[in-house]
């Protein structure tokens, strides 16, 4: 891309953010939940992970990019920003959460995934939600003794949640994930650590959806046969070694699924390496076949 198109996309990115529409759904609990929508097209709808929200983590920047071809659905999952949240916590919740949107979008969407919310979207196709395709990057899978399992650092953070220490819980969560300690010191000054020690105490909400998949175990035959739309499971080349084999393990587990490696990449992926994949997986007629996939 020259600078010319660099500098027009970016405006168009832009100028389709400003004309963003925010809404909300009742969820089958009563719970609302907060969304933003944006572009015109066939829906789609993203799920982040772990202390992000609508306004943090990879929509911001990925939502103005593929609202270029598709309507998108950001939205605050229950207990984060503007969503709400009635206890006690249960999974099949936010099964129901996404489900409410999936109806105000129109009945059926496009979902990706990054993270925790790829496994929550793994679990709504599993529960028989109208999902067409499912696009999942870095579902936080441990497959193998690659890495330690997580089991005793989601006991720690949910206890430091129970006792209101919040900024301890993120700290063991980003601990836990591989974030460097002098990171975890520069965060610390930055605007961003009051954002997510606001939303500290969802941490556990995570670690009930993810940590059954997380101790060093093969993922479980009869996991997820009942998922047979489309998917594509994508991680980043520069990530570590367990999150990508655990989407390896991931895509050879769903029956109708492809493995992708995007080069140079991490968990925090660029959005702009990242719609373009999107785009062509969520507009095609099937799963594309790359020169990327492996």
């Amino acid at each position: 891309m020259n600078t010319a198109e660099s500098v027009a996309s970016e405006h168009n990115a832009t100028t389709t953010l400003r004309r963003a529409r925010s809404g909300r759904v009742v969820s089958r609990d009563g719970t609302i939940i907060a969304y933003d929508e944006v572009g015109s097209g066939p829906p789609v709808i993203l799920i982040v992970g772990a202390l992000c929200s609508r306004t943090l983590g990879p929509g911001v920047k990925l939502a103005p990019l593929l609202a270029e071809q598709f309507k998108v659905f950001t939205y605050d999952r229950r207990g984060r920003g503007d969503s709400g949240e009635n206890a006690p916590y249960e999974v099949t919740r936010e099964v129901e959460d996404l489900e409410a949107l999936i109806k105000e979008a129109g009945g059926s969407a496009f979902v990706f995934g990054h993270s925790s919310g790829a496994v929550l979207a793994l679990r709504a196709a599993a529960h028989g939600l109208p999902i067409k395709k499912l696009a999942l990057y870095e579902a936080p899978l441990i497959v193998d003794r690659s890495r330690p399992s997580m089991q005793n650092d989601w006991a720690q953070i949910e206890a430091f949640v129970g006792e209101g220490r919040r900024g301890d819980a993120v700290r063991a969560f980003l601990k836990s994930v591989g974030v460097p300690a002098f990171a975890m010191a520069l965060m610390r000054w930055l605007p961003v650590w009051g954002k997510v020690t606001a939303v500290a105490h969802t941490l556990p909400h995570d670690g009930a959806i993810v940590q059954e998949f997380q101790r060093g175990e093969p993922l479980p035959a009869m996991g997820w046969t009942n998922v047979t739309i489309p998917a594509l499971a994508i991680d980043g080349g520069r990530s570590p070694a367990w999150i990508r084999n655990g989407t390896r393990a991931l895509a050879a587990a769903l029956s109708n699924a492809q493995y992708r490696t995007l080069e140079g990449q991490t968990h925090d992926v660029n959005a702009k390496t990242l719609a373009p994949v999107l785009k062509e997986f969520f507009g095609s007629a099937g799963i594309p076949a790359h020169s990327g996939l492996e």
